[in-house]
């Protein structure tokens, strides 16, 4: 296969919920400054207020009627500080928003990489039975990750904005519930105190006979984000180098693993986790919180997580060609390859171009139904774009952690 000279991969976009890599084991959601904008006065016309969700590889992807601009699809991110709209959203609402050119904020991903992004002004944003007055977001273009995900995203709703709002994240169900939150919570299940001075909601949970503080990261599409430092943690598998996961700074190699510990969520223990290693905040992402029913009370600070069950939690083997991928809707262009993996063996280089998956356009292929080959198949058929011609190869499937 021919190598391309495009080799530039999207290094702008924010890690976690913006990784642009089929491969995502593990990703932080923004966590930005402290400079961000104030969060909107909410009003709710009924308590609760019940919203459809998708999920959608780990994320939840709700789905709300918006006064002016129709159906539009967020992202809620427990683990941002700031509420991140599309300016074609923006746009949609004509006159209830107001742009501040003379004015950006700049915001600090969890990795510490930093970009400075435009402010808007927003009267009144209704969503559904939410109303909500005088919101300050960001403008930030979703098209990548609404690439990656395969449906468009309007938007990426911050932690602050339901600091006024019990809100509900039902991972099983599909489904997100918001209300009011000044009665005590007397939700069953598992909680956890924290500070809401944080902004973000970070809680104790135990590994092994360790107490590790992590961030609930709903903007994540990871499972268990761990920074080692201090814990000497012990592997059944691993670690090992994963695909790269773009960022502001540009790309970093994961190293990924599975733990010989169980880690311990109140009454619910996941039997050895599979952990992207860390250097920032440690964080539980969509691929841990997708077992849960997650209520978040910013007045009460508390974080309670409930399953029908406390039978333990066992994580699948993680199961890959060896590739990463930038998508966009005509093409795959690979951003990564894992050493040693089938991929690596087979020649395939960064920045060679896949048209077809098993005979059939990436346009058809979405998230959910590519993480569902990998699950299954012992090998996939790509075509790749090289020149004017299309050449096919099959590639392995392997347990990178087994």
């Amino acid at each position: 296969m021919s190598q391309t000279n495009q080799r530039a991969f999207a290094r702008h976009v924010l890690p976690g919920i913006l990784t642009l890599v089929l491969f995502a084991l593990a990703g932080c959601a923004t966590t930005p400054t402290a400079i961000g904008p104030a969060p909107a006065r909410t009003r709710i016309a009924a308590d609760p207020i019940e919203f459809p969700a998708r999920l959608i590889g780990h994320h939840l992807v709700v789905e709300i009627p918006v006064e002016r601009a129709g159906t539009a699809r967020f992202l809620i991110d427990t683990g941002s500080s700031v509420t991140l709209l599309s300016p074609d959203f923006v746009n949609r609402l004509g006159t209830a928003a107001s742009r501040e050119p003379q004015r950006t904020v700049q915001v600090r991903s969890a990795t510490g990489d930093y970009r400075t992004l435009p402010a808007v002004h927003l009267r009144r944003l209704t969503l559904g039975g939410l109303r909500l007055e005088s919101l300050q977001a960001l403008l930030l273009d979703h098209a990548e990750l609404s690439a990656h995900l395969g449906i468009t995203i309007d938007g990426i709703l911050g932690f602050p904005l339901f600091q006024d709002l019990r809100l509900t994240l039902d991972y099983p169900r599909e489904r997100v519930r918001v209300g009011s939150a000044v009665a005590p919570s007397l939700l069953p299940g598992s909680s956890f105190a924290f500070s809401p001075a944080n902004k973000v909601p970070l809680i104790p949970v135990q590994l092994g006979e360790r107490t590790v503080f992590v961030l609930l990261d709903s903007g994540s599409d990871g499972s268990l984000n761990l920074n080692p430092f201090g814990l000497d943690p012990v592997f059944s598998s691993g670690p090992r180098p994963g695909a790269s996961v773009a960022s502001l700074a540009g790309e970093r190699i994961p190293q990924v693993g599975r733990l010989a510990a169980t880690l311990q969520i109140g009454a619910y223990p996941l039997v050895q986790p599979v952990v992207d290693l860390t250097d920032q905040l440690s964080s539980l992402g969509g691929g841990v919180l997708k077992h849960f029913t997650l209520t978040l009370d910013q007045r009460q600070g508390t974080a309670t997580f409930y399953r029908e069950s406390t039978a333990p939690i066992i994580t699948p083997p993680v199961r890959t060609v060896g590739l990463g991928f930038s998508r966009t809707p005509a093409y795959w262009r690979v951003a990564s390859i894992v050493p040693d993996s089938p991929a690596d063996r087979a020649g395939i280089l960064p920045g060679d171009l896949v048209t077809r998956i098993n005979g059939e356009s990436v346009e058809r292929w979405d998230l959910s139904r590519y993480e569902a080959l990998m699950r299954t198949a012992t090998w996939v058929e790509f075509t790749f774009l090289n020149g004017r011609e299309e050449t096919t190869g099959r590639v392995s499937v392997f347990e990178l952690i087994p």
